[in-house]
């Protein structure tokens, strides 16, 4: 029996490849740009910037706190240890509800952008994508009970061709406006705070979605090697900078190919329309498509490990079922907790098939995953400055760093999800609250008692 996890499996370069992926430029980018667009309108450049500064606080919390204390449930460890149990565990729970929410939210486009390969006209077709998803979801999980080595190598290069495509597919873009002409001429006021009444929360929100992600790299920090040091906390951090260049450039990539009402409306895959507006046709379109592919496969795996991760650093500290703590014998991965994820993820799927539309689906989604993910990035942000209140003696600059700004970036993370809890619609709120109550059900003050079960090799 054995609750270790493969030790030196990844490096820094593999960390900052898994963080991009996690916060997948590709996925998101096709997801949420005509949700933004159509909630901050001409600010939505100047909103992917402002509300990265919280972003990069919480980013800047993990690398010390990851530096301080190594473990696979990152932030649901941390504030076991600095708030106690109650905060810890419903810190995990959030990341656990966010994960399977996103289950739907990652696997409907990409069954989207597999149909849209095929033909256009069947991605709009709310049952085949979800199913087409749903088959996706499974391959994936399969590869990731394979073990991590795989999974990274496949990771590498999955990301490594997606911003090859999204580079190329940008710059098209680019030099099309700039020659064509543009469909928004550019301006500084882009940049502003102009939003429209009553949008500052909805927008704050789906940039938080666009962002998320990236901290996958903390959840993976047992299995990364530590050279150099902190190579798991700084993965992270970097990767967070490479997302902020690609989500800026193609939101102002739409902005010029489009207008605003039409960009509105390519809610299905915004990318696949830029890459054909650009110049590149029909051909540009399809390798914008599996850009997107290998964006929501690598942003699915990404979000698969922080589950199983997550509930195997709860199972082996008893705040779940004792039988998620250990590893599997042969293949050194947390087994049962991915068949968890599975079986959940596919009735969630299943369920999603009987929404209206595919726009529908991703805009609920983004919404509820946005609140779990303010409640856990916000807690963590705390801890930080809880765990750093100190620093100040030795290090002001330390201080600042790692106490102040995180508590900052907390109390606006968290006060924006309390806020905007009160502009959901009542699906959005069932599964954006009751997710988080459903936890009171597992919450055992005490911990489940009982012995590690081990998982047999097969």
């Amino acid at each position: 029996m054995s609750t270790k996890l493969r030790a030196n499996s990844l490096t820094l370069f593999e960390s900052v490849i898994m963080g991009v992926a996690g916060s997948a430029p590709g996925f998101s980018i096709a997801v949420a740009t005509a949700t933004l667009l159509g909630s901050a309108g001409v600010v939505s450049p100047g909103a992917l910037l402002l509300f990265a500064i919280p972003m990069l606080g919480i980013a800047v919390a993990y690398k010390g706190l990851n530096k301080k204390m190594t473990n696979a449930g990152a932030a649901y460890e941390w504030t076991t240890q600095a708030f106690g149990k109650f905060f810890g565990f419903f810190s995990g729970w959030a990341l656990l509800i966010a994960s399977m929410v996103f289950m739907i939210t990652g696997s409907v486009p990409l069954g989207t952008a597999t149909l849209t390969i095929i033909d256009p006209d069947l991605a709009s077709n709310v049952l085949l994508t979800t199913a087409v998803g749903a088959l996706w979801f499974v391959v994936i999980g399969v590869v990731l009970i394979a073990g991590i080595g795989l999974t990274s190598k496949i990771q590498v290069v999955m990301t490594s061709i997606e911003l090859i495509i999204l580079t190329t597919v940008a710059i098209a873009a680019f030099l099309h406006a700039d020659h064509a002409g543009a469909a928004n001429i550019f301006s500084r006021s882009w940049f502003g705070f102009d939003y429209p009444p009553g949008t500052f929360a909805a927008s704050a929100l789906v940039v938080v979605f666009f962002y998320w992600g990236w901290d996958v790299t903390s959840n993976l920090s047992e299995e990364t090697i530590d050279h150099p040091p902190n190579a798991a906390g700084n993965g992270g951090f970097y990767s967070v900078f490479i997302t902020i260049g690609y989500f800026v450039a193609f939101v102002l990539a739409a902005m010029f190919m489009f207008s605003l009402s039409d960009a509105q409306g390519y809610s299905d895959n915004i990318v696949y329309h830029i890459a054909v507006s650009s110049g590149l046709g029909k051909t540009g379109g399809l390798l914008a498509s599996f850009a997107v592919i290998l964006s929501s496969i690598a942003t699915l795996e990404t979000t698969m490990l922080q589950f199983s991760r997550t509930l195997f650093a709860m199972g082996r500290d008893r705040s779940m079922p004792t039988a998620m703590g250990v590893v599997h014998a042969k293949t050194v991965t947390p087994v049962r907790t991915m068949y968890v994820l599975l079986g959940v993820g596919l009735v969630m799927i299943v369920l999603s098939s009987f929404m209206p539309s595919v726009s529908k689906i991703l805009a609920d989604s983004v919404s509820a995953v946005a609140v779990q993910v303010c409640y856990y990035y916000g807690l963590a942000g705390l801890v930080s400055a809880w765990m750093f209140r100190d620093s100040y003696k030795t290090s002001l600059v330390e201080w600042v760093l790692y106490s102040l700004y995180p508590f900052l970036s907390a109390i606006s993370l968290i006060v924006l999800g309390l806020y905007a809890i009160t502009t959901f619609d009542t699906l959005t709120k069932i599964v954006g609250i009751g997710g988080l109550l459903v936890g009171i059900v597992f919450y055992r003050p005490s911990g489940y008692r009982g012995p590690l079960v081990p998982v047999p090799a097969e």
